[in-house]
C-alpha cells in the first residue's frame, strides 16, 4: 500500500476547488468548533477530554507515556470511524486529511487508511496553512473588487435587498449571514455567533471568489456584528466606499421591523432584556415606555420610539461622516413585500450607473 502524500495548500482559490472526496478535521471537537476549513468533517482521533489528559502525562510525567496512551487512544478511535462513518466508503475513495500543523495525529490517522487502500492526501502544515492564508487574505490585501455600501436607516430593508440583488446578478457579502447576526441590540439568532476565526474564514473564501472587474455589494455595519469584528482591509475600503442609500419614511420602515424581527417581538421576555440594555442610554422614563409596549405586543410603536429615540440620531451622526461624492439615493413609499422587488431593480441600475 502506498503511503500517504502530501498536499500543501498555495492559495484560497485551491481550497474552493479541491478535487478530494472528503476533507477529514482530525482535531479535537473544539478545535474543529472555532475554526476549520471550508466542508470539513470532524472525524477526532482524540476527543478533548484525550487530548487533555495526553497533554497533562506529557508535561507531568513523560513523553513516551504520552505518546504511547496517544497512540493506543489513536488506533481506537480510527478503527470506531472505520466501522461507523466511513464504513460505507469504497475503494476508490480520496481524502484530504488534516489536524493542527500536519503532524502526529493526522499521520496517524492517513498511514492506517492508506493501508486500507485509499488514496489519501495530508495537508502540509495543516490547519495552520489554512490559517495563514486566512489571514493573509484579510489583513495583508486589498479587497479584490471595488466595494459599494448598501446604506440607509434602521428597519430600510437592507439585508433583503441585498439577497434581491444577488438573486439579480450582482456581486454581494452578506457579513450578516456569515456572523449568523443581524446586526443590532436585537440582532441575535438562532445557534449563535461563529467564532472570530470561523467568520474570517467564510469572509476570505467570499472574497476569494469575487470577480475583480466588478463591484462588490455589503451593507452597511458597524465595525463589529454583534461580536464579531470585521478585519481592517474590508472596514477601511467600506468607510471609503461609495453608499447607495435607501431612504423611506419611518412608518414603512416600523412596518418592516415588526415583519422581520417576529421572532423578537413574540418572545417578550426577550425582547425586554435587550431593551433594558439600553439603559445606560436613555432616560429612565423612556425605557420605562418602551417595556410598556413591549409588554402589550405593540411592537410598530415600539419599533418607531426605538428609531426616533435610539437608532436614527445615532445614524444620521455616523451617515454625516462618512457621505462621499459617489453617493446615491434612492428613494421608496413602501416597503411591503411587493415593493422590494421593484426597489432592487432601482437599486441595481443606479449601480450599473456608478461603474457603467
Amino acid at each position: 500500500m502506498s503511503a500517504p502524500r502530501t498536499r500543501t495548500l498555495s492559495s484560497l482559490a485551491e481550497i474552493a476547488a479541491l478535487d478530494v472526496d472528503a476533507v477529514i478535521d482530525v482535531r479535537s471537537p473544539s478545535e474543529y468548533a472555532e475554526d476549520h476549513l471550508p466542508g470539513a468533517i470532524n472525524l477526532p482521533v482524540l476527543d478533548d477530554a484525550e487530548r487533555a489528559r495526553i497533554g497533562t502525562i506529557y508535561k507531568q510525567q513523560s513523553p513516551f507515556l504520552a505518546r504511547k496512551l496517544g497512540a493506543a487512544l489513536v488506533a481506537r478511535n480510527a478503527a470506531r470511524h472505520l466501522e461507523g462513518p466511513l464504513a460505507g466508503m469504497g475503494g476508490g475513495w480520496r481524502p484530504l486529511v488534516y489536524c493542527w500543523r500536519g503532524g502526529q495525529r493526522s499521520g496517524a490517522f492517513s498511514t492506517i487508511h492508506a493501508q486500507v487502500g485509499w488514496r489519501v492526501e495530508l495537508v502540509a502544515g495543516g490547519w495552520k496553512s489554512w490559517r495563514r492564508l486566512v489571514v493573509e487574505a484579510l489583513q495583508d490585501r486589498p479587497v479584490p473588487s471595488p466595494v459599494v455600501v448598501l446604506d440607509g436607516n434602521t428597519g430600510s430593508a437592507k439585508t433583503e435587498l441585498l439577497g434581491l440583488l444577488a438573486a439579480r446578478g450582482e456581486q454581494v457579502i452578506d457579513l450578516e449571514a456569515l456572523a449568523n447576526h443581524r446586526g443590532s441590540h436585537f440582532g441575535a439568532m438562532p445557534g449563535g455567533q461563529p467564532s472570530q476565526k470561523l467568520f474570517e474564514g467564510r469572509l476570505a473564501m467570499a472574497l476569494a471568489g469575487l470577480d475583480p472587474a466588478r463591484p462588490v455589494v455589503v451593507e452597511a455595519e458597524s465595525s463589529k456584528v454583534g461580536d464579531i469584528a470585521l478585519p481592517k482591509q474590508l472596514w477601511a475600503a467600506m468607510r471609503g466606499a461609495p453608499r447607495l442609500h435607501v431612504a423611506a419614511p419611518v412608518e414603512a420602515r416600523a412596518a418592516y421591523l415588526a415583519r422581520a424581527y417576529a421572532d423578537v417581538a413574540a418572545d417578550r421576555t426577550r425582547l425586554a432584556g435587550v431593551i433594558a440594555l439600553l439603559r445606560p442610554l436613555h432616560p429612565a422614563e423612556v425605557i420605562g415606555d418602551w417595556l410598556r409596549l413591549a409588554g402589550d405586543g405593540a411592537v410598530e410603536p415600539l419599533a418607531l420610539g426605538l428609531m426616533a429615540r435610539h437608532y436614527d440620531p445615532r445614524y444620521e451622526k455616523h451617515r454625516a461622516r462618512s457621505g462621499g461624492a459617489q453617493d446615491r439615493t434612492v428613494t421608496t413609499e413602501s416597503l411591503a413585500p411587493e415593493a422590494l422587488g421593484p426597489l432592487a431593480d432601482r437599486l441595481a441600475g443606479t449601480l450599473r450607473d456608478i461603474f457603467g
